[in-house]
């Protein structure tokens, strides 16, 4: 299709698009708001978005309708994008044998971004709005790196703390709509993480809990005692977009100024705890059960662990693409030995799926060709991703005597990466809210590997096992003096 013959997306235009994309069947003037969602990016609008969507499709949850929301400046440009094509988002579904388009409508509103967070905090407290969910990245909760536990000496949280009504963080302006809603009346409401962080739920109770702490500890208690936060597992890969997909979106006979490209596999599993009830998401696909646990080690372990395995190898040898990397024999076998012989021995299986199964699926999806999934931002902020998706099955290795040394080959790889330079001498431009800190102890452990193992904030407990640091400080060594070739075909010889 020529790029003249698109239409703008818009609800007027709804009827203009191609017969062959699917549209909303609903009435989108009758839909009424039941959520706030923070952080309205790319998977967001793939994944729990799209479930609400499909359940909007059967007639149901029409009163369950998200309203964005946001605290960053990007937030702002994002909202504009959106309002300007009435929240309707073009999502397209990546096949190896072709793509298929949908546009979804589940959205109705974007609450305006300001720095004192009073629009977002006004709209969370209204009556209407019974779930408050999140994707703001793994590392924006303010884990103490070292105890695991709430970071109250970080400057946003002093901020907040001291300044409950004007607060700059996501959290400070969820607390601060609880304490408008206890004071009204209208009562709690459901706190949903959709961040891939295991117990992820437990971490969102604990940031709001222990801010609200700081300021008003009978807030604190009622808070704990009466807002539910249900442990959740997400599961879709979502590309970034730029240019390409914008392209896209147009070649198939839309014009929309943030469309949204994914694979063809989702999964959503959720913790059945909502204090202000919930959309019935189990008659579109979601898994409701009590125990959300061992399905979010298996993919927080196998799938976002893997993308480390990956991404850090792919990036020192100057591959584009996850796609691509697993198109490469060396890294694709990398990736399956230590998933199959480290990771997996200490995950546990879930109905209908084995962690053998599990690994079989994402060879699948990591090699998808249509899905352009670049492998710097699957190895961006690897100081969260790290110590949550790999350093778990190091400690297990450990504690259980099993073998590790293809997950000390990846944490040297990392400290490599980090050093800024590919293998061909190109630059590694900065991917790390840490990426400074990074860089000093990448550069200082070429020579010394225990500078990067020294980092417990990472590695806790990990850095005090002598065989690990036998491990990583040879693997480190090899991948400076003989490349990461020679270092991945030593560890596939083993």
């Amino acid at each position: 299709m020529s790029e003249s013959r698109f239409a703008e997306l818009s609800n007027a235009t709804l009827s203009d698009l191609p017969s062959t994309i699917l549209r909303p069947t609903y009435d989108r003037t009758e839909l009424k708001a039941g959520i706030v969602h923070i952080g309205v990016g790319n998977f967001h609008r793939a994944h729990q978005a799209w479930y609400l969507h499909r359940l909007m499709q059967t007639g149901e949850a029409l009163g369950w309708a998200i309203v964005g929301a946001g605290i960053r400046p990007f937030d702002e440009i994002q909202r504009k994008k959106m309002a300007a094509q009435d929240y309707l988002t073009t999502l397209i579904e990546l096949d190896p044998s072709g793509c298929s388009a949908e546009i979804i409508g589940s959205m109705i509103d974007y609450v305006p971004v300001e720095a004192s967070n009073a629009a977002l905090i006004e709209r969370m407290s209204r009556s209407d709005i019974c779930i408050v969910s999140l994707t703001v990245t793994e590392g924006g909760y303010y884990i103490d790196p070292a105890t695991k536990g709430f970071d109250a000496q970080h400057p946003d949280i002093l901020h907040d703390a001291e300044n409950p009504d004007r607060p700059m963080t996501v959290f400070g302006a969820m607390v601060a709509a609880l304490r408008r809603r206890r004071a009204t009346g209208i009562g709690p409401f459901t706190g949903l993480c959709c961040d891939n962080l295991q117990g992820n739920g437990e971490i969102l109770r604990q940031t709001l809990v222990s801010l609200a702490r700081l300021s008003d500890p009978d807030l604190a208690d009622w808070i704990n005692a009466n807002c539910s936060f249900p442990n959740s597992m997400v599961d879709c890969i979502v590309p970034a977009t730029g240019p390409n997909e914008l392209r896209l979106a147009r070649e198939i006979g839309i014009d929309d100024a943030v469309p949204v490209t994914h694979e063809e596999f989702r999964q959503w599993v959720i913790e059945d705890d909502f204090c202000a009830g919930r959309p019935a998401w189990e008659k579109v696909g979601a898994t409701i059960t009590k125990d959300v646990h061992d399905y979010e080690a298996m993919k927080i372990r196998l799938l976002n662990g893997g993308h480390q395995v990956i991404a850090n190898v792919g990036e020192l040898l100057q591959v584009d693409t996850i796609a691509n990397c697993m198109a490469q024999v060396q890294i694709a076998a990398l990736f399956n030995k230590v998933a199959r012989e480290e990771i997996a021995p200490h995950v546990q299986a879930v109905p209908g799926k084995t962690p053998a199964e599990y690994i079989d699926l994402l060879n699948y999806r990591f090699g998808n060709p249509r899905i352009a999934d670049t492998t710097r931002r699957v190895a961006f902020d690897g100081s969260s991703r790290h110590p949550g998706f790999l350093v778990p099955s190091l400690r297990d290795a450990i504690a259980a005597g099993a073998p590790f040394e293809g997950l000390a080959l990846v944490e040297a790889a990392w400290a490599r990466m980090c050093a800024g330079t590919r293998e061909n001498g190109s630059k590694i431009e900065p991917n790390d809210p840490n990426w400074e800190e990074l860089r000093v102890a990448a550069g200082r452990s070429k020579n010394d590997p225990a500078v990067w193992r020294a980092q417990r904030q990472y590695y806790g407990d990990v850095a005090d096992d002598p065989e690990f640091a036998a491990a990583f400080d040879r693997w480190l060594a090899m991948i400076w003096d003989q490349g990461i070739g020679v270092a991945l075909d030593t560890y596939l010889e083993s």
